[in-house]
């Protein structure tokens, strides 16, 4: 009995042994599968939040700057000065002196931190010269470069345009990273290719999809500097320039006007036509003129040589018998 019981009580130990080391095991690989899962989850958050902020750039870190507390993280701004605006504005002036107001205008616009993009001049004289500056500011100096241009003389007009390209900024940004993330999955797919086929195909969708980013990089440049760079096209008149917005005339004297020039044009159309005209008449006409007079000349003394024709005999009359 003693023995038996001994037994028992071993049987009993051993199972209970068992039992708490595949309890132990059970435990141990519970903790390793929650720390590799918690790994990974951290991982996979870094290389979340790091596709972002390398596609984004400094946008996505303007936009997270100026985002209010308590906003997710795709939540738009909608502050006036983190939005994408183009500025453009056009204005006529009228001054005493054109070339020294140009010449103020271009440095108003260097001192902003612009440039001239173009220059254009129309002059008969002194008092009737225009000149038209297209000058490119920076964006935040808008305002004050359009103001400095109407000191310079007595300001016409002015016409000021905006242009709100926040959304298509957007778009270009998000389909911009989507298409750099196409790009990067055929080249993987091309450095995995083992047939010519599967490389010369690889090769044309990786040459279309870098095609296509490149286009869509090129807007996105475009933008920018629109969006960076405002334009101001400025009119600079002389005192006797006529205003381009003249009232129409009329009246008989004003027809009188019309049609004495319409009448002079179109003599100086025809006259010009003679002109051009009359060498080939001078090469060609002239022999001719002298050949058809040597015809006629010689038509003339052929029928005046030409022999005269004996009358036919009469007849003698018959005697009587």
């Amino acid at each position: 009995m003693t023995t038996m019981g001994a037994g028992m009580d071993g049987q009993v130990r051993r199972r209970r042994s068992g039992l708490l080391a595949a309890t132990t095991l059970a435990a141990a690989l519970a903790l390793t599968g929650c720390g590799a899962g918690d790994s990974g989850s951290k991982d996979a958050a870094g290389s979340a939040a790091e596709a972002p902020a390398a596609n984004g750039g400094e946008a996505g870190r303007d936009a997270a700057a100026g985002a209010p507390e308590g906003a997710g993280a795709g939540a738009p701004d909608l502050r006036v000065d983190q939005r994408a605006i183009i500025y453009t504005g056009t204005m006529r002036v009228q001054v005493d002196d054109v070339d020294s107001a140009a010449r103020e205008a271009a440095a108003v616009a260097a001192r902003a931190g612009g440039f001239v993009g173009g220059d254009e001049r129309r002059s008969a004289d002194d008092d009737d010269a225009v000149a038209e500056l297209e000058l490119r500011v920076p964006a935040a100096k808008f305002t004050d470069v359009v103001e400095e241009m109407a000191k310079l003389g007595r300001q016409q007009s002015r016409e000021i345009n905006t242009q709100d390209v926040t959304e298509e900024t957007v778009d270009l940004d998000a389909r911009i990273t989507s298409q750099r993330a196409r790009v990067e999955s055929a080249r993987r797919l091309l450095s995995r290719a083992t047939s010519i086929t599967d490389l010369v195909s690889l090769e044309n969708e990786l040459g279309r999809r870098e095609a296509d980013l490149a286009s869509l990089e090129a807007k996105k440049r475009r933008l920018a500097d629109l969006t960076a760079l405002s334009t101001i096209t400025v009119s600079l008149a002389g005192p006797a320039a006529k205003d381009t917005e003249e009232e129409a005339e009329t009246g008989f004297l004003v027809g009188l006007r019309g049609g004495w020039k319409a009448f002079v044009v179109s003599m100086t159309v025809l006259l010009t036509v003679l002109g051009a005209l009359l060498p080939w008449l001078v090469a060609f006409g002239v022999p001719l003129v002298v050949l058809l007079v040597l015809l006629r000349r010689r038509r003339k003394t052929r029928a005046l040589v030409a022999p005269v024709s004996a009358p036919p005999p009469v007849p003698a009359a018959r005697s009587a018998p």
